[in-house]
């Protein structure tokens, strides 16, 4: 498990009078927040899978991965194959489980890197009392043979994932739920991404959200999108706001 040297530049932007790390849940995206991974594995279990239980190719080629879920990928990647949607809604699930046990099968070779901080950051929101969760675009499965291999598991007590929410919004939503079963129904829930959609999903659901620039979209990008706070990494953010332990 690598993690890689906080970038050169860092920047911070915090709405006034917002606490961010004094919210009572925080619900993390994995690819590009937690984490990112170097190898393929994940990405080449679409195709595989499908090809196994349908006898279709499909590529992800011309798909935006970024901030999407696997549901909706899969159903983008299979209707730009022409894929009939009967054939597809009678063996997603089918193919899900598939892309599951390829990744399980293959965890052992996955390469991943933790992004700037991230520990440091579910420390200081725990120490803070802070319930944490994920809010993933993953498959459940996956989502947490990830987390796992990261060596991260031990901060989170629940997740949202996308099993069945194509929609990110869906799954955000679901994830809130379950962040105010645990921790009251009144509990301030916080989305920690890195992409426009984990902004857009956040603001769909009232939820506040922290911008982390550790993924494929720079700091002026998500700026843009006006997140309650905008960081180049969550290390950057500890440090500007002296919480770094």
């Amino acid at each position: 498990m690598q993690t890689p040297p906080p970038t050169s530049e860092a920047h911070v932007q915090i709405e006034p009078g917002f606490a961010w790390d004094g919210q009572d849940a925080y619900l993390f995206d994995i690819d590009g927040t937690i984490l990112r991974s170097r190898d393929r594995i994940h990405v080449e279990s679409f195709a595989s899978s499908v090809q196994r239980v349908t006898g279709f190719e499909v590529t992800l080629a011309g798909i935006v991965l970024q901030g999407s879920t696997d549901t909706g990928i899969l159903r983008e990647a299979c209707h730009q194959a022409g894929i009939p949607a009967e054939i597809l809604e009678s063996q997603l699930d089918a193919i899900l489980e598939a892309m599951c046990h390829t990744v399980a099968a293959r965890r052992s070779e996955m390469e991943l890197i933790r992004m700037p901080g991230i520990e440091e950051a579910l420390r200081h929101l725990a120490s803070r009392g802070a319930l944490l969760g994920v809010a993933t675009g993953n498959l459940e499965m996956i989502g947490w043979i990830k987390i796992e291999e990261a060596g991260l598991r031990e901060w989170f007590r629940f997740g949202g994932f996308s099993d069945r929410f194509p929609i990110r919004a869906e799954l955000i939503g679901q994830a809130a739920r379950k962040a105010r079963d645990l921790a009251g129904e009144g509990a301030r829930v916080c989305v920690v991404g890195d992409t426009p959609r984990d902004i857009e999903a956040a603001r769909a659901n009232s939820l506040p959200v922290i911008a982390v620039a550790t993924g494929s979209y720079s700091f002026d990008v998500l700026l843009e999108q006006k997140p309650d706070v905008c960081a180049t990494s969550l290390a950057a953010l500890l440090a500007f706001t002296g919480a770094a332990q």
